[in-house]
């Protein structure tokens, strides 16, 4: 069984992550505004896994709730200390799935768990070019 690690920049919060398979995971960009806004850059890129295969091992992370524009409650997880975001999940993921922030994992698991998509294209920036092989979505639902 595959396991990851990863941590927020102080390493106040740090996580495991242990799969059945890498397969269990989706890495993907997002080019939404919202992603745009929480990651402070062109797209926003999570790593989706069951919600029963992370463990917090160090730290609590600060949570905030907001409305995600569309009626929809968005979940954020972040260090209070560092301010690095560690997890996002949507109303309807809250029971099952976490969004884990691919820049908080250690190494190995960004080289493994690599970008399978992308959603939102349609508000890609024209100068982002698209990942080769990754399934390409321009709203979430196609």
């Amino acid at each position: 069984m595959p396991t990851y690690v990863g941590s927020c920049y102080c390493n106040e919060i740090t996580y495991k992550i242990t799969l059945s398979s890498p397969d269990e995971a989706r890495t993907s960009i997002c080019h939404c505004r919202n992603c745009r806004k929480w990651f402070g850059s062109a797209y926003g890129i999570t790593t989706k896994i069951p919600l029963s295969s992370l463990q917090i091992t160090s730290g609590t992370t600060t949570k905030h709730e907001s409305d995600n524009g569309s009626g929809t409650n968005l979940f954020r997880e972040f260090c209070g200390t560092c301010g690095s975001g560690i997890l996002e999940y949507g109303e309807h993921a809250k029971g099952e799935w976490r969004y884990v922030t691919y820049g908080t994992l250690d190494e190995k698991g960004q080289e493994e768990l690599k970008p399978k998509g992308e959603f939102f294209c349609k508000s890609r920036r024209e100068w982002v070019q698209p990942v080769p092989g990754a399934f390409q979505k321009r709203e979430i639902k196609e």
